[in-house]
């Protein structure tokens, strides 16, 4: 009997499920889904077509990127050397005027003796 039961609920739950899926169906046009299935399928292969330029350019990036890398290094090490060779000159000038004030202190006007500002940026810092 419980067998019995089991079998007619099983039946009206798939007569109700058939139901329900055919509202469903009516509710939303078979064209509408034709289109959105090709608009989908549109945006695919547009997105796939963008994955395949962009994997290019990156590897074309990457390929230059290795070519140039060792000038970059080279070109930094440079520039590290010329700044720290005309911090040097600099401090070097600083100090010789600093002996010339006091030795001769007629020799440089009252206002160039003043603290000058150091107006250079400092390149080791980020902006």
């Amino acid at each position: 009997m419980a067998e019995k039961e089991s079998e007619s609920e099983s039946e009206s739950m798939k007569l109700g499920s058939e139901e329900l899926s055919s509202e469903f169906k009516t509710l939303v046009s078979s064209d509408d889904l034709r289109s959105l299935n090709h608009l989908q399928h549109t945006i695919l292969g547009r997105l796939q077509d963008s994955n395949a330029v962009l994997s290019h350019f990156n590897d074309f990036s990457q390929h230059c990127f290795t070519q140039i890398s060792p000038d970059m290094a080279r070109n930094t090490r440079v520039l590290k050397s010329i700044k720290s060779d005309l911090d040097y000159i600099f401090l070097k000038l600083r100090n010789m005027k600093t002996k010339l004030s006091t030795t001769y202190p007629d020799a440089f006007p009252e206002d160039s003796t003043s603290n000058v500002i150091d107006r250079r940026p400092d390149l080791e810092m980020p902006k």
